[in-house]
């Protein structure tokens, strides 16, 4: 599979492949697939194990489509193109010259999805409810106080110089209905279970197999959506996902798939793309402040591991070729190639460097053993490394590392997982090792990947909640948290650049996340039910299934044939 940052963008549903109702059937499972009356589409994003029903949008586990289907932004950043910002619930945001006040007006003739009259004090409500809950408070938003002045303007204040908060704060944050959450007393425990807002799409039916949203009527978007139905379904394996896809069964996947061109030669219903910009990862729990244990926790264990890789041959293995060459910074090398300051940063080694990762380790204290495998004051350096069941091409990529590593004295033993323990794992720091993509921040700035990954503000201890997007590694260092701060309060590019140059220092040394390589993002597409998907030549959104906030945009753009 392809994957992200999928917290709080997978659905979880049965842990093994489901018996498939076609695309255009009606929910009643009698409607002949295709029924223009119906236009109903199928989605698979990639998910396994059972539902869990949670449609809390400020929630780690949250349904997939909550963002962007149920619930929007004020704004939306389309991270495909460097198009400017979109309008969605908001028309205009404007900063004092401080940065520390945002004046934000709001679309007039917007209803929830209940029908109840959508304004700026719903606006206030929600990042005042922000404000006062550091459990549903993702991106540690510093607000000291946010106020509707009128019906169509809302008023939010920060504690410090915010610029660069600017995409997170409009194009991030879910948007609730006052008269709905004012009821409801943990906003971060409730799996708000009837959900009511403003997007394309409301919920229609719900089980522990698959759920079905269907066209919001009062969506303020006139003549959108044009689909009717929209249900999530979860496959089990790369295998599984490629048997329906070809029989017409799914109409919208983002599946890595051994041979896709071959596969797809004779069905001339079917298309894909391919727009790769997440840096496929190891994420370590490093920090043993904070309850981390495990050899990972030394940071010489985490360089040994990042020189001991062989990336071309996991390329070959595991990314089918498709992949690209990632950063130690965790930036695009293409994209972001004027963010890294040392040039021998820009991409990591291709080739393995198993001389130096001994060497690192020797200097560390881990002695190899008779079997090959190190130790240090007792303690084995063997490593559980997680990934979810049916992500196939990760699968792959722990099997091949595992026997990369051994040349350094280095255990790892792979494990598989439902993707609600495994992202419960992250979520929580319950893990050594785990596979997961980094990348698709509010922006294409640098400060929507090392705020939300590396900021002391944006983890916690290990057992709590690290929030939707957040530190899993659970890193924490004073040197980043100021240089993100000062980040934060600049909209000068050269002053920026020069916190970022203080960062990318501090995290290529200490690796909480190690990048293996920027993964492809296969998308794939029925056209014989639905068309108006995005194509490289129209990236009018990022096109995978699972994505936030674009899913919706999709959804309300493709059209029903005929």
């Amino acid at each position: 599979m392809s994957h992200l940052h999928r917290r709080a963008r997978l659905i979880a549903a049965a842990a093994a492949a489901v018996s498939l109702v076609p695309a255009g059937c009606s929910d009643s499972g009698t409607g002949r697939p295709g029924a223009a009356k119906d236009s109903s589409i199928t989605v698979f994003n990639g998910a396994n194990g059972t539902i869990v029903e949670n449609w809390n949008p400020f929630s780690p586990t949250q349904l997939q489509p909550t963002q962007g289907p149920l619930y929007e932004a004020l704004f939306w950043y389309n991270v495909a193109t460097e198009a400017e910002r979109q309008p969605m619930l908001g028309t205009e945001a404007v900063w004092n010259a401080g940065g520390t006040e945002l004046t934000i007006t709001t679309r007039e003739g917007v209803k929830w999805s209940d029908g109840q009259p959508f304004s700026a004090k719903d606006v206030a409500f929600t990042f005042d409810l922000i404000m006062k809950n550091k459990a549903i408070n993702a991106t540690g938003l510093t607000l000291t106080s946010s106020v509707a002045e009128d019906d169509r303007t809302a008023v939010l204040t920060f504690k410090n110089k915010s610029f660069t908060d600017e995409a997170s704060i409009v194009g991030y944050t879910p948007i609730i209905p006052e008269h709905i959450w004012s009821g409801i007393g943990d906003p971060a425990k409730t799996i708000n279970q009837n959900p009511v807002g403003t997007g394309p799409f409301k919920l229609k039916t719900f089980s522990s197999q698959s759920y079905v949203l269907e066209k919001n009527p009062n969506y303020w978007q006139a003549g959108k959506p044009k689909i009717q139905n929209v249900r999530y379904i979860s496959l089990a394996t790369a295998d599984a996902a490629s048997a329906a896809l070809t029989a017409g069964q799914v109409d919208w996947m983002s599946s890595f798939l051994p041979g896709l061109e071959q596969l797809l030669q004779n069905h001339k219903d079917l298309s894909y793309v391919n727009t790769p910009v997440l840096t496929a990862s190891i994420f370590t729990c490093a920090n043993a402040d904070l309850g981390c244990t495990g050899p990972q926790t030394d940071t010489a264990v985490r360089q040994a591991i990042h020189h001991a890789l062989n990336r071309d041959q996991l390329n070959k293995l595991a990314g089918g070729g498709f992949a690209a060459t990632a950063s130690p910074t965790l930036l695009l090398p293409e994209r972001d190639r004027k963010w890294i300051a040392d040039p021998n940063q820009v991409t990591v080694p291709g080739t393995p460097d198993v001389a130096r990762a001994n060497q690192i380790l020797d200097d560390a204290g881990w002695v190899k053993g008779a079997d090959g495998i190190r130790t240090k004051s007792g303690q084995r350096l063997s490593l559980t490394i997680q990934t979810v069941t049916g992500w196939s091409d990760f699968i792959s990529l722990n099997d091949a590392m595992a026997q990369q590593l051994k040349e350094a004295g280095i255990e790892l033993k792979p494990t598989q997982l439902s993707w609600n323990e495994w992202n419960n794992n992250q979520v929580q720091g319950k893990y050594q090792l785990s596979l997961d993509s980094i990348g698709l921040g509010a922006s294409s700035n640098p400060y929507y990947t090392y705020q939300p990954k590396y900021a002391t503000v944006t983890t916690a201890k290990v057992g709590e909640s690290a929030g939707t997007s957040g530190n899993y590694s659970r890193y924490s260092n004073p040197v980043v948290d100021r240089a993100v701060e000062i980040a934060a309060g600049t909209d000068d590019e050269a002053a920026q650049k020069e916190q970022y140059t203080i960062i990318q220092k501090e995290i290529t040394r200490d690796l909480p996340y190690i990048p293996i390589y920027v993964n492809s993002l296969l998308t794939e597409f029925n056209t014989s039910r639905a068309t108006g998907w995005p194509t490289n030549d129209n990236k009018y959104a990022l096109p995978a299934s699972w994505k936030v906030w674009d899913n919706g945009i999709v959804l309300a753009t493709i059209e029903p044939v005929r």
